[in-house]
């Protein structure tokens, strides 16, 4: 049996908790999941997680059956600079 393997859709931005819907562009993902919105990834990051070092990239979009099928994760992650 053929499992699908999909991203969360994390709710917001790690380091500045901004809202990150997942049926709207703007979110910026690494390999791990890492979520950033695009000022922090492009200004703060020069799109390089601060996390594990991996290439932030554009998160696709999730809409209509696909969203309402799956919808995106609920687990905010905040990580603010200290």
């Amino acid at each position: 049996m053929l499992r699908l393997a999909m991203l969360e859709m994390r709710p917001g931005c790690e380091r500045c908790d901004v809202d990150l819907p997942p049926d709207q562009t703007g979110a910026w993902v690494c390999s791990f999941e890492c979520t950033f919105c695009t000022d922090c990834a492009n200004d703060d990051f020069q799109r390089v997680c601060p996390n594990c070092g991996g290439e932030l990239v554009h998160r696709p979009t999730r809409v209509g059956d696909a969203l309402r099928k799956h919808p995106g994760s609920t687990l905010r992650i905040h990580n603010p600079p200290s």
